[in-house]
């Protein structure tokens, strides 16, 4: 990936995503093959290259007996930060997170929001060059996600390369700039966002039928139609001289045409088609009984 960009590493559970991150955070071995930071050799040169890299992990992991403040702290003097600096620095990622008021709180009784806008500030300490998320809005509210959206992008144009792995879809293509997609351990797609789902996926066409369709014909066999559980609609992938075919067959078959109607591809159908799978990940517009709530 190059400076400056918003990377999104995409793949289904168990692709080796995070096996990735640990490989290049120094947290995992691996045997063949090198990876370097800014130049710098994860496993030569691990004190620059990981002095480079800012880590957001899945999972909270801090120490329970410290306080925000200090959780902030001591992260500034494992990079060897003076301690007038890291107060200074410390102080301003609360302010900046909106944990001014919680900086004497200890870690357990922080919300889950706040812990979450915790790890973040803790990764940015060091002031480093490449800031690592491993799914970092997972269980957040709606509110607090588009916050976090809000300060990645700023974050990113402020210069800072931004690597993110997340298990939501519409996340990664709203933000990242170019997308890699890994599947059993494989590289599948690697593009920018907007050109892997124009080479992936087409639009689709759909037509909304008057009549109800129970089953598709053999008239319609060769298609690639699809008929929705509704049994009122139909779609397929544009291309040329399909439309006409499907409307003569519709027009064999009396069915008359309602509505016709344009699907543009996403980035979930070029992911569901690079890995071969039917089930999609979350979209960020989950249920409310599955959101974490936030303290105000």
């Amino acid at each position: 990936m190059a400076p400056g960009e918003f990377f999104g590493f995409l793949g289904p559970n168990g692709a080796g995503k995070t096996t990735t991150i640990n490989a290049v955070t120094g947290l995992a071995n691996y045997q063949s093959g090198r990876v370097r930071v800014f130049g710098h050799d994860v496993t030569s040169d691990y004190r620059r290259s990981r002095a480079e890299i800012g880590l957001v992990p899945q999972e909270f992991n801090f120490d329970p007996f410290l306080s925000a403040e200090q959780i902030l702290e001591f992260e500034g003097g494992y990079f060897g930060i003076p301690h007038r600096e890291t107060k200074k620095r410390a102080s301003e990622l609360l302010e900046v997170f909106g944990l001014s008021e919680k900086r004497k709180d200890g870690y357990k009784r922080l919300s889950g929001g706040m812990k979450r806008r915790l790890l973040i500030a803790r990764a940015l300490m060091h002031n480093p060059r490449i800031l690592i998320l491993d799914e970092p809005t997972a269980g957040v509210d709606l509110e607090l996600r588009h916050q976090l959206w809000d300060f990645l992008r700023r974050l990113n144009r402020e210069g800072k390369t931004l690597f993110l792995t997340t298990h939501y879809i519409e996340e990664a293509e709203k933000l990242c700039t170019r997308v890699g997609v890994i599947h059993q351990g494989r590289m599948v797609g690697l593009d920018s966002t907007a050109k892997l789902i124009r080479e992936i996926s087409a639009d689709r066409i759909v037509f909304y039928l008057k009549k109800e369709m129970t089953f598709l014909p053999e008239a319609a066999a060769g298609l690639g139609l699809r008929l929705e559980e509704s049994g009122r609609r139909i779609s397929f992938e544009e291309k040329a001289g399909l439309v006409p075919r499907v409307l003569k067959t519709l027009q064999a078959l009396d069915q008359e045409v309602e509505k016709i109607d344009v699907e543009h591809p996403t980035l979930e159908d070029a992911f569901l088609k690079l890995t071969g799978k039917n089930e999609s990940y979350i979209r960020p517009l989950m249920p409310s009984h599955l959101e974490m709530p936030e303290e105000k």
